[in-house]
């Protein structure tokens, strides 16, 4: 009995506890059971939403014939300002960064030296004046004194001598004087051309000579040069055609500039490292918004414009099979359509086949769908909004090969607003250069960029959900 209130005893001792025990697991469990039943409402009814997508409708776009390029803004004229003498600089008489004209006073040096230079000089001149004079009466009394054999004829001789060094002494002295008033001169700098000048290299009371380096840069400003390279392969396309060229510059924000421009000069050697020649074109610059050195964007036309069908680049993908496009059919689900590619037209690539007028072409939120999906649709901007040019922004190509290998970087790896687009159509060592300044470097062992190895990770991983999905 004893032993079997003890077994008792313990039973109950122990049931308080266990009882606690399992309390406080409810109570910690419950939460988080909680929390999932909250989680899982929302997850369940964005599965059943529909994705959205944006979606323009393809209609046909009038673009002229031409190809583009990537240029550089050069002045017609550029003028360094330099001194010519030695002196103290006593005035500046510009504002830097002004517009100035042909003959305006820039600089001012201390003039009292190169002055009193010019007055020894005609003091030197006028006293071989005086000798000039003296020995050309020393020889006419000499002449006159001969013809009466009062003093011998080598005398005479003498004197015409030395009327002849007088004279040349008088020429020396006329040229040091000139020196002397160029080097007075010196001491104004003006401006040789018309043009905006830059700011001043040197403050007003130091010390400036013909070592000193560049004082101002004036750079001209109403008309203006735009220089591109041209493969020969693209001068030998375009060559005999018909029609004055029509050369567009698109500034780096994109924006069309307003004036057109002419081409002036073709380079007569070929650039043995790019294979390339020099095109020049002359563009007015009234308003100075074009500036020397400034990268644009130039697309060089000819002929009569044309209706073509374009879509956006951002709609285009490619996979092994070629390139394609997405479209919403009138049951709102999702079709991928085989398309031909023509030329790059700005932001815009021409689509030779696949699509037709009034087809609705996704163009935003490509990766949330695949092919038999139903999608919310919303009708984005026209692809080229009333009045705007197929130049906005310029960097392209009319070469098929190099519009589908900027198709393929700018839309399969989805990096087009992070990278430079404009890199495939630079020179080597500048492409080089940008390179570096983005920090797109290869590894020693000439390893892809970070970007590019980021942008295939990402891919690949995109194409495994939505494989799995």
């Amino acid at each position: 009995m004893n032993s079997c209130m003890a077994a008792t005893g313990g039973a109950a001792g122990r049931t308080p506890r266990v009882r606690r025990i399992k309390l406080l697991f409810l109570l910690a469990v419950a939460p988080l059971a909680a929390c999932d039943q909250v989680a899982e409402t929302p997850t369940t009814a964005a599965a059943a939403a529909p994705p959205s997508v944006t979606v323009i409708t393809v209609q046909p776009t009038e673009i002229t014939p031409g190809f583009e390029f990537n240029g550089r803004v050069v002045a017609v004229d550029t003028v360094e300002l330099r001194a010519r003498v030695t002196g103290f600089l006593e005035q500046r008489r510009f504002d830097e960064g002004a517009d100035v004209a042909a003959g305006d006073l820039l600089f001012v040096l201390e003039k009292d030296q190169y002055q009193a230079v010019v007055e020894q000089r005609q003091a030197e001149l006028a006293s071989a004046e005086a000798n000039k004079a003296n020995t050309a009466a020393q020889l006419q009394r000499g002449e006159e004194l001969v013809k009466n054999g009062n003093i011998p004829r080598s005398e005479v001789d003498l004197r015409r001598a030395s009327d002849l060094m007088a004279g040349a002494s008088i020429q020396e002295a006329q040229a040091g004087l000139e020196q002397a008033q160029i080097n007075l001169g010196y001491t104004e700098i003006h401006a040789p051309i018309a043009g905006r000048i830059s700011r001043a290299a040197v403050s007003v009371g130091n010390l400036v000579g013909p070592d000193s380096g560049v004082l101002a840069t004036i750079v001209s400003q109403d008309p203006i040069y735009v220089t591109f390279p041209i493969s020969q392969r693209e001068l030998l396309a375009h060559r005999g055609e018909s029609g004055e060229p029509v050369v567009k510059v698109t500034l780096p924000d994109g924006t069309l500039y307003k004036h057109v421009g002419k081409l002036n000069f073709l380079d007569v050697r070929v650039d043995p490292g790019t294979d390339t020649l020099t095109v020049r074109a002359e563009l007015p610059n009234p308003d100075r918004t074009l500036v020397d050195g400034q990268f644009v964007g130039v697309r060089v036309e000819r002929g009569e414009p044309k209706l073509v069908l374009a879509v956006p680049q951002a709609a285009v993908q490619v996979n092994q099979a070629g390139p394609y496009v997405l479209v919403v059919g009138n049951d709102d689900k999702v079709e991928a359509r085989r398309v031909k590619l023509g030329a790059l037209e700005g932001v815009q690539v021409v689509v030779e086949g696949g699509v037709n007028e009034g087809e609705r072409v996704i163009v935003e939120g490509i990766q949330k769908v695949r092919p038999g999906m139903a999608v919310a649709v919303s009708e984005g901007p026209p692809a080229r909004p009333a009045g705007q040019t197929a130049l906005e922004p310029p960097f392209g190509s009319t070469g098929s090969g190099r519009a589908i290998a900027q198709v393929r970087l700018a839309l399969l790896g989805r990096v087009w607003d992070a990278a430079p687009r404009f890199s495939l159509l630079r020179g080597p060592a500048e492409a080089r250069a940008a390179k570096f300044r983005s920090g797109n470097v290869g590894g020693p062992r000439g390893d892809a960029p970070f970007s590019s190895r980021l942008a295939s990770r990402e891919l690949v991983t995109s194409s495994r959900s939505s494989s799995r999905a």
